[in-house]
């Protein structure tokens, strides 16, 4: 009787360590499942940052185009008793409207040339060479606009507020739709400036996650 039980106590281990055995042979390829699906995802999160950087390029595009042609269109014309005497404002009489201009421009050309470079992203997601010179040219542009933008800023805040100090007149007084359009463009410019402050984080993220 006693050796009964010792086969039945035995046959129960083994068929115990033989369940204990077909558990981890199922961990196996689950690891295994997990371990292929990393991938997959990163390459997914690369080419969904590679779009959004591309779109958010078409919006800065935009907002610098957009405040170029705003600035460099603006001119306003006031008539006194006579339409011999008048008295006109335009954006060349304004050494820093011109420099916004320019700066404007020459930020809405760079950006339609970066076209290309954030297309080759898209297609390559884990290119680092295009996404390195993206970065390095976007903080430069990004410094150029917002010197810009902040120093039309300056000449439109004098023009609405002038300065008792310096004896500076508000001269938005006369010319007020001359001053609405200076600041729709300088608004914009602001604008494209935060879509700048975007294109560099998200290129930073994704070099780090490279």
């Amino acid at each position: 009787m006693d050796k009964g039980k010792n086969v039945e106590v035995t046959m129960l281990e083994t068929k115990d360590e033989a369940d204990k055995g077909k558990g981890v042979t199922w961990a196996v390829p689950l690891s295994a499942d997990s371990t292929k699906a990393s991938p997959i995802q990163n390459q997914r999160w690369r080419k969904g940052v590679a779009i959004t950087d591309f779109v958010l390029r078409l919006g800065a595009i935009g907002a610098a185009l957009g405040s170029t042609v705003t600035m460099g269109t603006n001119e306003e014309q006031l008539q006194f008793f006579t339409q011999f005497l008048q008295f006109h404002a335009q954006w060349t009489q304004f050494p820093m409207f011109q420099f916004f201009v320019i700066a404007n421009g020459v930020v809405s050309g760079y950006v339609i040339l970066t076209l290309p470079f954030s297309y080759v992203c898209i297609v390559r997601p884990h290119a680092v060479a295009p996404r390195l010179l993206l970065i390095t040219c976007d903080i430069v542009m990004m410094g150029l606009i917002t010197i810009a933008a902040s120093s039309a800023a300056a000449i439109v805040y004098v023009g609405h507020n002038g300065s008792q100090h310096a004896n500076w007149m508000a001269f938005c007084q006369g010319f007020t739709n001359f001053c609405q359009t200076a600041s729709q463009a300088v608004v914009t410019s602001f604008v494209a400036v935060v879509f700048f402050m975007c294109l560099v984080s998200l290129s930073s993220l994704a070099l780090k996650r490279n």
